[in-house]
């Protein structure tokens, strides 16, 4: 039986074109996919030959249709059953690759049609020109599997206008294309027909300056408007008070509809890892990637070693959370605390502190 490979990289013309190729997953990430996409953008950079990169995702039918729905959290949720080390590489590897897209010196160009959400916006976020579609779906919806925004989401959503990276972050809510552009998670949308056009046409191009982008994006964008604009001035009064406990009372003495639909869509999420999630957005607003990406390498190990609350790896909220909404899909998720009220700052702070020395970090060497 042939192997699949689960990243298909070629270069045309001056473009290293790199596709995502495990559509029955929706392109979700493991730590084999983490370690090509590494290994080919690593290439790419030194290689005088090639000028700008291109990536984009795959679905069932062919190319496009879904760019890469995240992290295989089906794999989180086994090795922590089973005390599997291997997500202490799989997340300093993943952080490092999103660190190179970030600072990568050469135009990094995202097709982000379709599905783009937690580790999609990872490998996505930090690309020079972000194309999203009419049907490209954005989230980092981590607090619903009792996790938190990771792969840089402190660092991109707090770079959000006003308190839309608080919201993002807490509510996990799903954005079109219009919404990103206007958030600043998007720079430029595509018609789906303009999708192939678009990605051949980049073959073609004899250089990748700005004035060659410029008139390539003018070929193949096209307008949008933002759906948004009625409910950002709810989000930012919401969402930039104090605590989770003020914004979700506040919301729920709110008789508006959207109030009280996004009061609901919090009481569904891990209350402790709402707490942490805001307290990380705000922190994050005034840290660099490299620093942000180190908090979030901490969070992480603490939320999958929670040794300040003392539960095992199974006991922890992203255990329950991918059980309830992946493993038994019951939707039932039995948080602890079960309250957003009850959560404690004795619960939360403990997450912010790094279990190693700075000498010692596993993301020591990001500049």
């Amino acid at each position: 039986m042939t192997e699949v490979q689960e990243i298909l990289a070629e270069v045309r013309g001056c473009v290293g074109f790199i596709t995502l190729n495990r559509p029955g997953a929706l392109n979700a990430l493991n730590l084999s996919m983490i370690r090509a996409l590494t290994k080919c953008l690593l290439a790419w950079r030194d290689d005088d030959r090639v000028q700008a990169v291109a990536i984009r995702g795959s679905n069932k039918a062919g190319v496009f249709g879904a760019f890469c729905a995240g992290g295989d959290i089906r794999y989180f949720h086994q090795a922590l059953l089973a005390g599997d080390p291997s997500t202490e590489d799989f997340f300093t590897e993943e952080y490092t690759l999103n660190h190179l897209v970030h600072r990568y010196p050469k135009p990094y160009i995202a097709f982000m049609d379709g599905v783009v959400m937690g580790g999609g916006m990872g490998i996505s976020q930090g690309a020079s020109h972000r194309l999203v579609t009419p049907r490209s779906k954005l989230a980092m919806p981590e607090t619903l599997i009792g996790l938190f925004p990771d792969v840089g989401g402190g660092y991109f959503l707090s770079r959000c206008p006003g308190a839309a990276g608080e919201w993002l972050a807490m509510t996990g809510t799903t954005i079109g294309a219009s919404d990103a552009v206007a958030l600043g998670l998007a720079d430029h949308c595509l018609a789906m027909d303009q999708l192939t056009p678009a990605w051949d046409a980049l073959a073609q191009l004899p250089t990748f300056n700005d004035a060659v982008m410029g008139r390539w994006t003018d070929t193949f964008s096209i307008a949008v408007s933002a759906d948004h604009a009625s409910a950002r001035g709810q989000i930012d009064h919401y969402f930039s008070m104090d605590s989770v406990a003020t914004i979700v009372q506040a919301l729920e003495s709110d008789a508006s509809d959207w109030a009280r639909q996004t009061a609901a869509l919090l009481r569904q999420r891990s209350p402790l890892m709402l707490h942490v999630a805001l307290e990380q957005i705000r922190r994050a607003r005034h840290l660099t990637l490299a620093q942000d990406l180190r908090m979030e390498r901490d969070l992480v190990r603490h939320c999958f070693y929670p040794a300040h609350l003392g539960r095992s790896g199974a006991q922890t909220e992203t255990a329950e959370g991918i059980r309830a909404l992946v493993v038994d899909k019951d939707n039932t998720p039995h948080w602890q605390p079960a309250r957003i009220e009850d959560v404690t700052p004795q619960m939360v702070q403990p997450f912010f502190a790094s279990p190693w020395p700075d000498h010692s970090h596993p993301l020591r060497n990001l500049a």
